[in-house]
């Protein structure tokens, strides 16, 4: 994961330095010249569980090694809500165009310092992946397995509303690695 290592105001090489805060003293990243906190915030990021046709749509990142499918994520972006930010995404990702969007639920991904904001999406339209994608899939819902990891947690909870007890599959021991948000 990227930690800052530097002031982005004026340069100078952070530091661990405690100070008083409303909850008592706390170590952070601080500039010692001009007093520049890193708060290192968790960053939204946002999911969909993709539905085309009555089929879940999982792809694969260009950058994964391995074989791994997942939701369609992304960043939010300044200036939009988490509603437009997913249209936005799924849209660019996938070619899609949303008709709805339901919220499933909010999920901490601790290990890359994220929120996650996850949506059922129902889209149309012909799929057309972006360079960032290189695969996908669709699957009945009841043929999709979830990954005990961020975004599985949330294809589950959607899975469950739909009738169906997830199956959960076992990334560190079948060698694949956990590459899915």
């Amino acid at each position: 994961m990227y930690e800052t290592h530097f002031c982005t105001h004026c340069a100078t090489p952070l530091a661990r330095i405690t100070v008083a805060e409303d909850g008592g003293d706390v170590e952070r990243l601080r500039c010692p010249a001009c007093g520049w906190t890193h708060w290192n915030n968790p960053t939204p990021v946002l999911a969909a569980v993709v539905v085309r046709d009555g089929q879940v749509l999982l792809a694969r990142n260009a950058a994964w090694a391995g074989k791994q499918y997942a939701l369609i994520t992304g960043f939010m972006e300044a200036g939009e809500t988490p509603q437009e930010g997913i249209t936005r995404e799924i849209k660019e990702e996938t070619n899609l165009d949303v008709s709805a969007l339901a919220l499933i639920g909010v999920y901490d991904f601790q290990r890359m310092n994220q929120v996650i904001i996850a949506y059922h999406a129902v889209a149309h339209g012909e799929v057309r992946l972006s360079p960032e994608l290189v695969d996908y899939r669709l699957l009945a819902p009841e043929a999709v397995k979830c990954w005990p990891a961020g975004t599985g947690y949330a294809l589950a909870d959607w899975l469950r509303t739909q009738g169906i007890e997830p199956e959960f599959v076992d990334l560190f021991h079948s060698g694949a690695a956990p590459s899915a948000a």
